[in-house]
């Protein structure tokens, strides 16, 4: 079953939330908890947050797996899937960070573990800074914390104008972002499925569900700044995942863990960028045991208070400079 809940984020913006199981029982629409408990009114609560260009629907496997034990939430992020998408709308990190808080609240699931994907995982871990009443456990998935640089910009500019839109079937959107796409270094059936599930039909073809210029609008805060600070602020237990052939690279998120007060590591064998969609059942290995450890929320009261990483109190963490 599929159920919809809206979801009114920063700004009054309509943000479409979706739950891919059974609705909990004795739950009226729009509610739950974050208490103890298996499946049903007292499961504890997840959130997850696609990645740039995703929506909701990515999370499906992931959240009905989840959903045995946790009451799992995925939203559709402004901008993309079926919430609002305004072309003079905000698409700051501010008001994806208010949004995901939102989320939170209005559907009842804080404290709440919250699994991010690429800019997801960006606003998942803002998020704990931020907000950490409402974040007990944090899933990093494939995102870096150091800027990508203007050049980055540039590449995703041209790669946009690449695309053959509109595109004139389905197979043809497979075909292109799994085969023909420049950016595609081997035959990837899940990269062309995961973009098939991001296009709707038009009267002339096949094109995007999202405005190529408001994702380019919605990197920038990547592309030119860095997240060092603001990881070094999340204080509940967070696991750092990445695909050995992904985007986040080994030293960087083994620094990323350093940095972390409570940071874990566990990587996926032959998976890349999209490592939950990629290898759906090596993505559930990887990253349940450290869900488990969280299963009783008011577990981390008793917890000992978070030690300060080996630096000097209070100093900025370096900013990464790659493999030396």
């Amino acid at each position: 079953m599929v159920r919809r809940i809206d979801v009114t984020g920063a700004g009054g913006l309509r943000l479409a939330a979706w739950e891919f199981a059974d609705p909990p029982k004795g739950d009226p629409p729009g509610t739950g908890t974050g208490g103890h408990g298996g499946s049903g009114a007292s499961a504890p609560g997840v959130l997850l947050l696609h990645g740039l260009m995703g929506r909701a629907s990515h999370w499906a496997s992931t959240a009905r797996w989840l959903s045995e034990r946790h009451r799992a939430v995925a939203l559709d992020q402004r901008g993309h899937g079926q919430s609002d998408k305004p072309a003079e709308g905000e698409y700051t990190r501010e008001a994806y960070v208010d949004d995901a808080a939102a989320a939170l609240e209005q559907l009842g699931l804080a404290p709440a573990v919250v699994i991010g994907h690429a800019m997801g995982a960006l606003t998942a871990w803002q998020l704990a800074a931020k907000r950490p009443e409402l974040v007990r456990g944090l899933v990093i998935c494939d995102m870096r914390a150091s800027a990508l640089g203007a050049a980055s910009q540039r590449d995703w500019e041209d790669w946009f104008k690449a695309w053959p839109l509109p595109f004139a079937t389905l197979a043809d959107i497979r075909k292109w972002f799994g085969e023909d796409d420049p950016w595609v270094e081997r035959r990837n059936p899940a990269r062309g499925e995961f973009y098939a599930e991001v296009m709707h039909e038009g009267p002339d073809g096949w094109r995007p569900v999202f405005a190529p210029e408001l994702m380019l609008r919605s990197r920038e805060a990547w592309v030119y700044d860095a997240h060092w600070e603001e990881l070094a602020q999340v204080r509940c237990p967070t696991l750092v995942v990445r695909g050995l052939d992904g985007e986040l690279g080994r030293a960087e998120s083994q620094e990323m863990v350093r940095v972390l007060p409570r940071g874990e590591y566990a990587e996926v064998a032959d998976a890349g960028h999209l490592v939950h969609y990629d290898q759906p059942e090596a993505w559930r290995t990887a990253i349940e045991p450290f869900l488990d450890g969280l299963r009783d929320p008011w577990g981390l009261d008793d917890a000992p208070e978070p030690q300060e990483p080996e630096r000097e109190q209070g100093r900025k963490p370096e900013p990464y400079q790659g493999p030396q």
